[in-house]
């Protein structure tokens, strides 16, 4: 029976500091949900005042489905809420509000980051897909001796370059991520829309949902160690 040690490694620990982020975040969501915010705004009228505050009169917001489903489309000018965020006067739903406002803002200004991870979502979509397999297939096509060991070799290496590409947009999120939040809580405060007490608690939130992007970033970077080590275990 053959025993991946990699795995447990340099995968496991990311995998299970995920679950536990994963975790977090909905339990701190379900926390200050529960908390209404003294100024009464809606998660979508948050978003629209902080949006005009800094000049923004192009991003369109919508409401879509489900919970914690937030996101901002670069290439649309499209600000997305969930059900979760879009009408809810929470300081939760604020908070993840003004973070994805946070993204419209980096887009509005040129965040660097933000410019860079956007021209990576291609390559890293196919790396991701086809890294992993391009490597399994040289390794396998090598043993079963159906191809030379030079072009096992080179399948191998186009997957761990593939994968490569995947991990590097990982790494560039986290900046992306952290700004945005940073930007968030600043605007919250500055405009008065939050007192002391509930930055505290939209912080918190923020602080959970950026350790999400952390664990993906170790799972993408542990599983490229791992290939890089299978894939050196077929040099020998």
């Amino acid at each position: 029976m053959y025993f991946d040690y990699t795995y447990i490694i340099f995968v496991l620990p990311a995998v299970l500091l995920s679950l536990w982020a994963s975790g977090a975040v909905k339990s701190r969501f379900a926390k200050y949900d529960r908390v209404r915010s003294r100024k009464g705004l809606t998660g979508a009228q948050a978003a629209e005042l902080l949006l005009r505050a800094n000049g923004i009169t192009d991003v369109r917001i919508r409401r879509i489905s489900g919970a914690l489903t937030d996101n901002y489309n670069p290439s649309t000018k499209i600000l997305s809420l969930s059900d979760s965020t879009f009408a809810s006067t929470s300081i939760a739903a604020i908070g993840v509000a003004a973070h994805e406002t946070g993204h419209a803002i980096q887009h509005h200004v040129g965040y660097g980051p933000l410019v860079l991870r956007g021209t990576m979502v291609p390559v890293a979509n196919i790396g991701s897909r086809f890294g992993p397999i391009l490597v399994m297939a040289g390794l396998a096509m090598g043993f079963a001796s159906v191809a030379s060991y030079s072009l096992a070799q080179l399948i191998m290496n186009a997957g761990i370059i593939l994968f490569s590409a995947s991990v590097a947009f990982y790494i560039v999120t986290l900046p992306v991520e952290f700004d945005a939040s940073r930007r968030a809580l600043k605007i919250l405060g500055s405009s008065g829309t939050f007192d002391s007490d509930e930055l505290s608690g939209a912080r918190a939130v923020l602080w959970a949902a950026a350790m999400t992007y952390v664990a993906s970033a170790l799972t993408a970077v542990g599983s490229l160690v791992r290939l890089l080590l299978i894939a050196n275990r077929r040099r020998r």
